[in-house]
């Protein structure tokens, strides 16, 4: 009894009368309970469709991302996966695939065809190649959005034609952007596609290779389009009036083609459009003063056509304007007054045109949003317009090339973002009064005022610049305006300059040693002046030229505006958008210096180009210029230099200019490398240099007929046996050696169509006299036995050759020139003619090939098919291409042995770097952060392609070509296209 009072004690609180629960209660909770059952059992079971998961494992197999790769597992759920979506439906189909900028490579599989409810694709910013699957745009029938752009898909665009069956099938496609990639072929008007796309409202396939008729037809099929850009292709023919169907266009671009034709007027009756882009096509008639409508309009660009008449007057009315862009046409008249309502103005550049009138009516302070302003090589005339000074965000301006008179104004320090300033040719005064001003302007980096301030007399004492005077002056132009005086003391104050022209003025005096000291100048002419003395040793201690790290350490930016340069030795105007684009230079042409060339210049190893022509330097070429292995250009032309041409020169492998004419040099002409292509005339002038190209002989002088007396009396029957004896033996040689020439004299001049043979002939060979034997044959190393063996005499090759004619050369190695020769029947080869003795050269001709295509060493590069089948091909051709523009981008040379193992070879280097996913770290520093990394990842894709080890996956040239005249998109490729008819700035 204990115990239970206790039990009941403990849990008598506990316990409560239950009351029973009513009908409606137990309802619900019975309904409660069965709907948590169902949701659990829902949740349990929502797995994306099994088809759709095998399509993207199937995908995920095509493609690699070693940076990042796809985790996409097949024991989980698809519709979680990285970059997938689903619909809400049972079947829980994919509807969304966007991998932008994942570095994915491989190809697109055929299998994304059967994601049939997928309507948004986005692959873009990836390195994804190859073709696009058959029907790939008409089976993906639920697509709103495709993006495949900034890849390098290639081939053509999977477009089923209708062929006139008016096909009924409508796509709810929105978007389409193919651009930046490698496609081809043509855009036709009746695919099943297009003509189905009603609902399309942005079409753009720019910055590929597509050709043909341009598909302005696509406003008929797609009116809604509000964007449609077809810029950078190869596209002809005239813009079609079917384009004013598009009454929601806003953005239309086309420029970068071989359109034709005028701008017809349909296209100012588009309402919506705000960006207008045509130029650099072949475009003509004026432009109708109907574009004043488009008063929406913020972009207009129509440069680089053959645009004529005058701007529409009323142009004022497109007062959102922000781009104004018609240079290089052929546009006539004035500077319409109304242009000074668009003061929404950023950029303005109506260069290269046949404009004209005072400047000074144009009402510039109205432009207070303008920062690039460029009306150079024009015909403006009257005083400098000072209402420029007004334009308070103005970075970069150019008067170059008109007939601009008065002074520069001390307003113009009013502009403290000027970093751009050239008004050079034209006819500006008071140089001291401009320099005094200028000085002050502190971001000013490019100053050039050539051709102005005739006859004045350059400011020269040191103290006439500010210790802070042009404390970011990079670029300093003031040649061609004959200039008095002598080079100005201050010049080295300006610290930071790394171009200075100082050339065609009447600068006296000698060169200053301190030019030596300024830390960053890598370009300099002084040419055509009058200046006298040696050339300082200092000169030579050029910081940026003697080590190529501190030339790279030199801050080389993108310039606001372009510059152009005319050397002395082009017939064009070069333009140069970036400091570093300037090769690095020495130009010192045309003075009166004296003395001898400093042995001190073989310390400039960075040096390009070195002119010291027209001047009276004596002595020797110095040797060290051999220790410029970056030279390409060596002009000592005109002068009085004696001695003999160094062979040391012939290992500067870069070289392709080099002039010695009219010295006294004395001496064989090196031969080998390039010094075999040289012509003639670069070395005319110097009677007693021999050999080479100039086909003298070099034998010495025989001894006089006195000192042969002084010896005492000769026996003269020894002599005459000697003479016999000499002479039978070297008859015998001789017919030994024919019979070991006929032995092996059958020649394989190989296929007419697709082989080029090289042939080994002796130097002799062009001297062999017309009365000789007809039968005289060559030997053929290395032959291809699967052609049809042919004898080839001596004079079929001569004739083949055109007396191995300088016309001819094709290229050079270690062992002598290659001419291009062709038979009376057709047939094409390359005959190498070798130089020195036949019979050594022979043997270490063929043992050094045997050698280099069996060996297999960590510092020899494999001979990639013609070492090994001794046929040159042009698949071999692109190889070597490949190679070069590797060299661009790496700043590397094809084998470096100072490298670690893994690195020496720049092609397996660059395929392990892409391999492991680190192509970015390829670039040369230069290169890096400019703004352009999609394009020079497309430039390395296209080059990687060249070198592939396999050559029947390479592509031909004409695709190369294609590719990369369609890889720059927008500005870069603007600025980068020479410009003609410009007049010289520096």
């Amino acid at each position: 009894m204990i115990d239970e009072k206790m039990r009941s004690k403990s849990i008598g609180p506990l316990l409560r009368p239950v009351k029973p629960l009513s009908p409606r209660m137990v309802l619900f909770v019975l309904v409660y309970v069965l709907s948590l059952s169902v949701f659990f059992l829902t949740v349990s079971e929502a797995v994306c469709n099994l088809q759709d998961r095998d399509s993207l494992l199937w995908f995920s197999g095509n493609v690699s991302s070693p940076l990042s790769p796809l985790h996409w597992n097949s024991s989980t759920d698809c519709c979680s996966w990285e970059g997938i979506s689903c619909d809400d439906s049972p079947e829980n189909r994919v509807t969304s695939v966007l991998l932008p900028s994942r570095g994915l490579s491989g190809n697109l599989p055929s299998s994304v065809l059967d994601l049939r409810r997928l309507s948004r694709l986005d692959l873009s910013h990836n390195r994804l190649s190859g073709p696009l699957p058959p029907d790939f745009l008409s089976a993906l029938d639920q697509l709103l959005v495709l993006d495949l752009s900034y890849n390098s898909f290639k081939g053509e665009l999977p477009l089923q034609q209708s062929f006139g069956n008016g096909s009924n099938r409508i796509f709810p496609i929105q978007t389409v952007d193919l651009s930046s990639n490698l496609l081809e072929g043509q855009i036709l008007d009746g695919s099943v596609f297009l003509e189905g796309a009603f609902n399309l409202t942005s079409f753009n396939v720019s910055n590929n290779s597509f050709t043909g008729p341009n598909p302005s037809f696509m406003c008929t099929t797609s009116p809604q389009l509000t964007k449609l850009d077809f810029s950078y292709n190869d596209f002809s023919g005239d813009l079609s009036q079917e384009l004013g169907r598009c009454s929601r266009l806003s953005v239309l671009r086309a420029g970068f083609n071989n359109l034709s034709g005028e701008i017809p007027k349909e296209i100012y009756k588009l309402p919506e459009l705000e960006q207008l882009v045509l130029p650099v096509n072949r475009l003509s008639g004026k432009i109708d003063e109907g574009i004043t409508r488009l008063t929406k309009l913020t972009l207009l660009e129509l440069y680089f056509n053959d645009l004529e008449g005058e701007i529409p007057k009323d142009i004022g009315k497109l007062s959102k304007l922000r781009i104004l862009q018609l240079h290089i046409n052929n546009l006539t008249g004035f500077i319409p007054v109304s242009l000074a309502n668009c003061t929404n103005l950023v950029k303005l550049n109506l260069r290269v045109n046949k404009l004209g009138g005072n400047l000074s009516a144009i009402d510039f302070s109205q432009f207070q949003s303008l920062s690039i302003l460029d009306l150079g090589n024009n015909t403006f005339t009257g005083e400098f317009p000072s209402t420029v000074y007004s334009c308070k965000t103005m970075t970069a301006m150019r008067f170059a090339g008109n007939k601009l008179t008065g002074q520069i104004s001390p307003q113009v320090l009013e502009l403290e973002s000027l970093l751009f300033f050239t008004f050079s040719d034209n006819q500006m005064t008071n140089l001291t009064g401009a320099l005094r001003i200028l000085q002050g302007c502190k971001k000013l980096s490019t100053l050039i005022m050539a051709k102005n301030f005739y006859d004045e007399t350059v400011p020269s004492d040191k103290d006439f610049l500010d210790s802070d005077g042009f404390p970011s002056l990079q670029i300093f132009g003031i040649g061609g305006c004959r200039l008095k005086g002598e080079i100005p003391a201050w010049l080295i104050k300006l610290q930071r300059v790394e171009v200075m022209d100082l050339s065609m003025n009447r600068l006296v005096g000698s060169i200053p040693g301190w030019l030596g000291t300024l830390p960053d100048l890598f370009y300099l002419d002084l040419s055509d002046n009058l200046l006298t003395g040696e050339l300082p040793k200092e000169l030579f201690q050029l910081r940026a030229l003697m080590s190529q790290k501190a030339y790279d350490a030199t801050e080389r930016n993108y310039l606001e505006l372009p510059v152009f340069v005319k050397p002395n030795n082009v017939t064009t105007n070069q333009q140069y958008n970036q400091l570093s684009s300037l090769p690095p230079t020495i130009y010192i042409r045309r003075n009166n210096l004296t003395g001898s060339i400093p042995v001190e210049v073989g310390q400039l190893k960075v040096l390009h180009i070195l002119e010291l022509l027209g001047n009276n330097f004596s002595g020797s070429i110095p040797d060290e210029l051999s220790n410029l292995t970056n030279l390409e250009r060596l002009d000592l032309s005109n002068n009085n230099l004696s001695g003999r041409i160094p062979w040391s020169l012939t290992g500067l492998h870069f070289m392709s200019y080099f002039n010695v004419a009219n010295n006294t040099l004395s001496g064989p002409i090196p031969t080998g490398s390039q010094f075999d292509t040289f012509p003639k005339a670069y070395f005319e002038g110097n009677p007693l240099l021999c050999g080479g190209v100039l086909l003298t002989s070099c034998t010495p002088t025989q001894p006089s007929t006195t000192k042969i007396a002084g010896k005492g009396k000769i026996n003269r029957r020894l002599v005459l046996g000697l003479v016999i004896g000499l002479f039978f033996g070297v008859s015998l040689i001789l017919v030994m050696l024919a019979l070991l020439v006929l032995s092996k004299r059958r020649v394989n001049p190989g296929d007419s169509e697709n082989a080029e043979l090289e042939i080994n002939s002796n130097g002799s060979y062009s001297e062999v006299p017309q009365g000789s034997e007809k039968d005289i044959s060559l030997v053929l190393l290395f032959g291809n036995s699967r052609y049809e063996v042919k004898d080839l005499t001596i004079f079929e090759l001569l004739k083949a050759t055109d007396n191995f004619s300088q016309a001819n050369i094709i290229g050079c190695g270690g062992f002598g020139l290659v001419y291009k020769a062709t038979l009376d029947n057709g047939t094409k080869l390359a005959v190498k003619k070798l130089t020195g003795d036949y019979g050594m050269m022979e043997k270490e001709f063929k043992a050094e090939v045997e050698v280099l295509s069996r060996a297999k060493h960590e510092n020899l590069v494999a001979l990639q098919e013609y070492g090994q089948a001794w046929v040159a091909t042009l698949r071999g051709d692109v190889y070597s291409f490949g190679v070069v523009m590797l060299e661009l981008l790496t700043g590397k040379r094809p084998m470096e042995v100072f490298r670690p193992k893994m690195s020496r070879e720049l092609v397996a280097w660059v395929h392990t770097m892409k391999r492991d996913g680190k192509p970015e770290e390829v670039f040369d520093k230069l290169l890096r952060e400019s703004g352009y990394e999609e394009e020079m990842l497309r430039v390395l894709d296209i080059a990687c392609m060249c070198v592939n080890q396999n050559p029947m996956k390479r592509p031909n040239i004409q695709q190369v070509v294609d590719w990369l005249k369609n890889i720059e998109a927008g500005k870069t490729n603007q600025n980068n296209r020479e410009e003609p008819e410009e007049e010289e700035e520096t």
